[in-house]
């Protein structure tokens, strides 16, 4: 075999960074040696992975056919590791989430992951769900749970959990006290609503598409606790997961506006990458949402 280990855990790197700077700083190691390991493995196959531009490198074709069992080679690698060094239990985890999830459920499969598996440290990674399935098709994480439907020839999405969106205002909003309300009536106020990209706004925007030319954003915004406190000191009502907001209307702080000619029912999804090798680390912790 003319390659290493470390040649592959530097050209995977290189391949998720898209620079050698930055691989190498992921690495703990000089630009330098990273630099040099990866023209040491090209050199020795005679064949380029990467397409030069600058100090940019893009994977090419042979890299990206490269990348795949690259990257389970490691996986495997990791677990002969934890295996012979006596560790029992998964390996690493990475996992990524939107918020709803990430906020809300994910805490309590991590732990019970780690309960499970003691001496597990595995990483969350929060974000919308365009951002997460990016870093799902990059490699970059293992497994993730997203709010919302994503299209991708690389990625599996497998139905899991059922949702709720709500809307919502202040408690001394003139909507708050009435048992239902009209489409029209909801349609006449302004909303703070999730950024585009975002699984809540995916569901807000196929609800409401019908009604679009009527509908009045008045204020975008990335997080849905910063959603839930704006409607709540203003006259803005808002749109967030059921879940999210439960504890501000117990404290009557916030209001449920009923609006029964709005579906806003939607489903959780958990998002694999297609070629990706399914570590024990992985496998326990869907054992883990199965059971959720």
């Amino acid at each position: 075999m003319k390659f290493s280990l470390r040649h592959l855990e530097i050209f995977v790197a290189v391949a998720r960074a898209g620079s050698i700077s930055a691989a190498a700083t992921e690495l703990s190691m000089s630009q330098s040696a990273a630099s040099t390991a990866l023209i040491e493995l090209e050199r020795r196959y005679g064949r380029s992975l990467f397409d030069r531009a600058g100090k940019r490198l893009k994977i090419n074709e042979t890299g990206r056919s490269l990348l795949v069992p690259a990257l389970e080679l490691l996986s495997r690698a990791v677990e002969i590791d934890e295996l012979l060094a006596g560790r029992a239990g998964p390996g690493p985890l990475r996992l990524g989430a939107t918020q709803t999830i990430g906020n809300y459920i994910a805490p309590r499969l991590i732990s019970a992951y780690c309960q499970r598996h003691e001496g597990s440290t595995p990483t969350l990674e929060i974000s919308n769900t365009a951002e997460i399935a990016a870093r799902i098709v990059d490699f970059s994480l293992d497994l993730a749970l997203v709010e919302g439907a994503y299209e991708h020839p690389d990625l599996v999405l497998t139905d899991w959990l059922h949702d709720e969106l709500i809307l919502i205002c202040g408690s001394s909003h003139h909507l708050a006290g009435r048992e239902a309300w009209s489409i029209d009536d909801v349609l006449a106020e302004r909303w703070v609503v999730r950024e585009k990209g975002s699984g809540t706004r995916q569901t807000l925007d196929t609800a409401i598409r019908p009604h679009l030319s009527r509908w009045r954003i008045g204020m975008e915004l990335q997080q849905i606790e910063a959603i839930l406190e704006m409607a709540a000191v203003s006259p803005l009502i808002g749109c967030v997961p059921r879940v999210a907001a439960q504890h501000l209307i117990s404290q009557g702080r916030l209001v449920e506006i009923k609006v029964p000619e709005l579906d806003l029912q939607r489903r959780f999804y958990i998002m694999t990458h297609k070629a990706r090798y399914f570590t024990a680390g992985i496998r326990a912790f869907l054992k883990i949402c199965e059971g959720a």
